[in-house]
């Protein structure tokens, strides 16, 4: 009888130590790829989940968005400049078997794709596209990167370009083109505004040369502003037809003294 209690206690106790070797806990954004005699056995989902030791092997792979920054990588543009560009890539695994059956680690398998593939394609661009068309330069990243991981089972959402990092020579001489881009919209708004102003005067010329009275009206709008300014000299405009008979007559006075 007590051997048949202790065998009891004993069977009860393999058990238990079987079941607390086999037992799983997998999150919610976890999956476990279950592999039986090194043979694939399914994927487990959230749970406890209890697999059969020394038989099965589990692998966690995490169902969450993953975002990867690619370190700064030497590119040399299609125009021959030296830059360093770097990246940020958002990826998640959709089909946990072939993240583990496809791939050694689908992780460092991203990322030097990654790599490899944003040389490529900044360096297929000029400087000006990459620095103007960067919405255009993150989209073909997206797919280029995107078709090539997808045997693994794994989803790229976006690359984003974060940083584009010019050489210190590169740098001054961008900067000194817009500045000469700046100053030669200065001088052209400048010249504008001259002949616009050029214009407005010979307009108002001509308006003054049809009717002497309002060249006569300007003459005293003159000497109303010049009287504003209390200054001790006042400089009185006369105009020459005011002085026209004046000369005419002494013109004739003189003619008939000869």
């Amino acid at each position: 009888m007590i051997f048949g209690f202790s065998s009891v206690v004993l069977i009860v106790g393999v058990v238990a130590v079987l079941f607390a070797m086999g037992a799983r806990i997998i999150a919610e954004y976890e999956r476990g790829v279950v592999f039986r005699l090194g043979r694939f056995d399914g994927v487990k989902t959230a749970g406890l989940k209890w697999i059969i030791p020394f038989v099965d092997r589990m692998v966690r792979i995490s169902m969450r968005e993953i975002v990867m920054d690619i370190p700064a990588q030497d590119v040399i543009t299609r125009d021959n400049v030296s830059v360093k560009v770097n990246a940020v890539l958002y990826f998640r695994v959709l089909h946990p078997e072939k993240a583990v059956i496809s791939v050694e680690n689908y992780l460092y398998g991203t990322s030097q794709l990654a790599q490899t593939t944003l040389r490529s394609v900044c360096g297929q661009a000029e400087l000006d596209s990459l620095l103007a068309e960067r919405d255009q330069i993150n989209q073909k990243l997206q797919e280029i990167i995107d078709h090539q991981t997808e045997p693994w089972g794994v989803k790229v959402r976006s690359v984003e370009v974060k940083q584009i990092d010019l050489p210190q020579e590169m740098q001054r001489a961008m900067a000194r083109q817009a500045e000469a881009e700046r100053e030669k919209r200065s001088k052209v708004i400048h010249a504008e505004g001259e002949f616009q102003a050029a214009q407005r005067l010979a307009d108002a010329a001509r308006v003054l040369s049809s009717e002497p009275a309002a060249l006569q009206l300007r003459y005293l709008q003159t000497l109303a502003e010049i009287a504003t300014e209390k200054n001790s000299t006042l400089v009185f405009p006369i105009p020459i037809d005011i002085l026209r008979p004046f000369y005419e007559r002494a013109i004739a006075a003189d003619a008939e003294r000869k």
